[in-house]
């Protein structure tokens, strides 16, 4: 029960400061995973994946897949509307107040001054994924061999689809379903 109000709890405050969408929930996950020790961030780095590949919202889906892996369907659930709820309750409140505050300047200031925060949090989980799923950060530092930053394949594969993708128009999920394929072959 005690699981259920923490992933409540958790999934809500990230919720409600997340803005900016899902990947604003990624800095938030990683402090979770730190705090109650449910996931290292090698684990975080392959919920991203997972939760990019599969239909629907990240953030969402994060929260779904953290709390199944932790307490089942019904994990999943409470920790899915521990995420929505705080939505939910801010649109009703603001569709009440919307027209009549659409022009003012202190309503426009202040979402001038979320939209940088919103870039810096998202900056932060990109760094976070390259630390963990480019540059090994956690295992140079243990192993104090600047050499295990590196993995030559991992490398080869980010690069080459990061200059793809910016070259080649295609939809994300011939990139995801390319890079899939390309890890697997890695594996041989």
């Amino acid at each position: 029960m005690m699981l259920y109000l923490q992933l409540f709890y958790e999934f809500f405050k990230t919720g409600l400061f997340a803005l900016g969408g899902g990947l604003a929930t990624i800095p938030f996950l990683s402090q979770m995973g730190e705090r109650y020790g449910w996931f290292t961030q090698e684990t975080l780095a392959d919920m991203i994946a997972i939760s990019e590949s599969t239909p629907g919202p990240i953030g969402v889906n994060m929260a779904t897949y953290t709390g199944f892996t932790l307490g089942g369907i019904p994990g999943a659930l409470i920790a899915t509307l521990g995420l929505i709820t705080p939505s939910i309750i801010v649109i009703l409140i603001i569709a009440q107040f919307l027209k009549r505050f659409k022009e003012s300047p202190l309503v426009k200031a202040v979402f001038e001054g979320i939209r940088p925060a919103v870039v810096g949090l998202i900056l932060v989980a990109l760094l976070g994924i390259l630390g963990s799923s480019v540059f090994f950060v956690d295992k140079a530092m243990a192993s104090g061999n600047l050499w295990d930053l590196f993995s030559l394949k991992t490398l080869i594969l980010f690069v080459a689809v990061l200059i793809g993708s910016l070259k080649i128009k295609a939809h994300p999920i011939i990139w995801i379903g390319l890079s899939a394929l390309i890890g697997f072959l890695f594996q041989f």
